[in-house]
């Protein structure tokens, strides 16, 4: 089975387990009040389950795919070529998106997020910093902005030894 229909499988048996959990043991916490509503608390679960479910399955029967007789597509993942793929940036990225997580409350969000975006650009190739400086700053400050005064969702700014 190629890798594809494995991780399809592995994203699917997930996909139960939570859609499972999302009908059968998040609604009896429920107080009475709120099992009266039309929408529950579970219902994105619910349909995050079952879309994610519908979606393993597609890919798990190989019903994307066109035709199956004319051959591997360039798309496919070939694992006899596999050390030509760029694993090495995949597994910065994923670093760096835990360095980010693990920092941000100690760095701020400002911070943290800009040296996350320009980084993060700089793993993927980008070598223009007078325009990947520039573009991570206004990018975190206009999503600051509307977590902060739009949806009203407190983010720490600055770090923490300066009194925010």
């Amino acid at each position: 089975m190629a890798l594809d229909r494995w991780i399809a499988l592995i994203f699917v048996t997930f996909c139960c387990a939570y859609g499972y959990l999302a009908f059968f043991t998040m609604d009896q916490l429920l107080p009475p009040f709120m099992q009266r509503n039309p929408v529950w608390p579970s219902t994105f679960p619910k349909v995050l389950a079952v879309l994610g479910a519908l979606t393993g399955l597609v890919v798990l029967l190989g019903l994307e795919k066109p035709e199956a007789g004319k051959g591997p597509s360039a798309t496919d993942i070939n694992l006899a070529r596999l050390h030509e793929y760029k694993i090495g940036q995949a597994l910065l990225l994923l670093g760096l998106m835990v360095l980010y997580a693990l920092s941000l409350r100690t760095a701020g969000f400002l911070l943290a997020t800009t040296v996350f975006l320009v980084a993060g650009s700089a793993i993927l190739g980008e070598r223009k910093w007078h325009v990947m400086l520039p573009v991570a700053m206004l990018a975190t400050g206009c999503v600051w902005y509307l977590v902060q005064q739009v949806l009203s969702i407190y983010l720490r700014p600055l770090p923490y030894f300066m009194g925010t």
